[in-house]
């Protein structure tokens, strides 16, 4: 490994982090708390603006911070990211593939170009990424990827609910591909967490009980706590394993029920 061993660095999470949708939400919480960590960042989003905003207040936290402005829902997006986590003069220790947007619709009448933009940004960009990322960590024998699913992913909710699923079971593939070579792949299942993804999605969440949210900084924490554990899923929150336990093996029919319970008011 080019940036020291196990020995001197008794977490994994050291090093340089690349985050993608590093400028709000999920994204930003995990930037913030890797930079409390001491890692230097990569931040990747859409608005260069708003990455610069967000790099000037996390170097005052004492790290550099480098912003990468590209759309992963743009295939030249997806290849400068990839270009920069193949990197090998100055290397991606950590990867955090967690770019989304919402995309709740109509199963039937749902617009198919919404759909294959969800698809791209949601399900093509991060395979092709944590496949750059993994095939760059393999050759130095070390690094982290945690790719961001959902518990959406353990229901039948529409097309975001297929997507998160289909990152799961990629993701928990790739982690036992590469595991054995020194890469550490982590399926990151968060639940309903309060950050501005729903709004900005343009999605109620008013059936959603109070008791189901959860603050974006513990959740991260957690995930970071997972990490340090060498766990290869995190799910944060005893209620959501419950919930994740429940949705694998509880009756179909009492699964739809529930969904339908919690699809009331959504478009």
């Amino acid at each position: 490994m080019n940036v020291g061993t196990m020995a001197d660095h008794p977490s994994p999470l050291h090093g340089r982090a690349l985050i993608t949708g590093g400028s709000s939400g999920l994204g930003l919480t995990f930037a913030r708390q890797l930079a409390d960590r001491g890692l230097d960042l990569v931040l990747v989003a859409r608005n260069e603006q708003r990455l610069e905003e967000v790099a000037t207040d996390l170097r005052a936290r004492g790290v550099d911070v480098e912003v990468l402005a590209a759309d992963l829902g743009d295939d030249d997006g997806v290849r400068s990211v990839a270009q920069r986590l193949g990197s090998q003069e100055s290397p991606i220790n950590v990867f955090v593939n967690n770019a989304g947007a919402g995309l709740y619709t109509r199963m039937a009448t749902a617009d198919p170009t919404a759909l294959l933009e969800g698809t791209q940004l949601m399900a093509r960009a991060p395979m092709v990424l944590g496949g750059a990322a993994a095939a760059a960590m393999k050759e130095r024998g070390a690094g982290v990827i945690i790719n961001t699913s959902s518990m959406a992913g353990a229901a039948p909710m529409g097309a975001y609910s297929a997507i998160k699923a289909f990152v799961r079971v990629w993701s928990d593939s790739l982690a036992i591909e590469v595991g054995k070579f020194g890469v550490h792949v982590v399926t990151f299942i968060p639940g309903w967490v309060r950050t501005e993804f729903h709004q900005r999605s343009g999605v109620s969440t008013s059936s959603i009980p109070n008791w189901l949210w959860l603050d974006a900084e513990r959740v991260v924490a957690e995930c970071l706590s997972d990490v340090d554990a060498g766990k290869t899923t995190s799910t944060p929150s005893k209620r959501f394993k419950v919930i994740g336990f429940l949705a694998k093996h509880a009756p179909a029919s009492l699964v739809k029920v529930v969904v339908k319970k919690l699809n009331k008011g959504r478009r």
